[in-house]
């Protein structure tokens, strides 16, 4: 799968493409991501890529004219290459990211991320080229470089041959079961009890006795009673 981001500090893919599960897909050729720089596309001397708002008011607006031709460009490589276009742009009036939508993208051949500042982005341009907006919270942050971080991550994952253990992916938080969404059941590992012999902080019995139909029905209680108590609001999808 194809990621193309544009952004004006595509050297933060890095922290994505250089390590951890992501950086291991982009090593084997699982996934290929790719930064633009919109200063790239510009026309003037000085590069620039924002100007005042119409209107006035605080803040600058990331301009068309160089977006769009930044776009155009990455649409092209990617047509060049048999990957059928389709731009995300990460803004807190998206809708919300989940783990159904990002199972959704996974099944593209490669997406374009638009990557905001300072105020925003021309609305011309959202409405001529983004196919869809996306948030990963109803928060503000200063550019949207770490939401398409957060997405490519939440996609990559999900990539045939990604993680380890094609369980590893079911078994998530958020992950459907029929029309169920649940939390993840708590997990345990070595050693068997921790703050000395007589601590009471013990793996629960249920997980050390080897009958997995135990195991399994202890973990889908678990699961359910943690998004109940936690997550209540998940249930409604039912």
């Amino acid at each position: 799968m194809r990621f193309d981001l544009i952004t004006i500090f595509p050297e933060i893919l890095k922290a994505l493409t250089s390590y951890g599960v992501t950086g291991r897909a982009v090593e084997r050729g699982q996934v290929e991501v790719k930064g633009w720089n919109p200063r790239d596309y510009t026309t003037d001397g000085y590069r620039r890529v924002d100007d005042r708002p119409y209107g006035g008011g605080p803040g600058m607006v990331m301009l068309y004219e160089p977006l769009k031709r930044t776009i155009d460009a990455v649409r092209r490589e990617q047509s060049g290459a048999g990957v059928t276009s389709h731009l995300i742009y990460l803004s807190p009036q998206g809708k919300p990211l989940t783990q159904q939508r990002a199972s959704e993208i996974s099944k593209m051949d490669g997406v374009i991320m638009l990557a905001g500042r300072y105020e925003g982005v021309d609305e011309r341009l959202i409405e001529a080229e983004v196919d869809e907006e996306i948030s990963i919270g109803d928060y503000v942050l200063s550019g949207g470089e770490l939401p398409a971080m957060v997405l490519m991550d939440s996609i990559i994952r999900l990539l045939p041959g990604v993680l380890g253990h094609a369980d590893s992916v079911i078994e998530e938080s958020f992950s459907t079961l029929g029309s169920e969404i649940l939390l993840d059941y708590p997990h345990y590992s070595r050693p068997e009890k921790v703050n000395g012999e007589d601590g009471v902080e013990k793996v629960p019995e249920v997980l050390l006795s080897g009958d997995h139909k135990k195991i399994a029905k202890w973990r889908r209680i678990q699961a359910e009673n943690r998004t109940t108590n936690r997550r209540p609001d998940l249930l409604l999808h039912k």
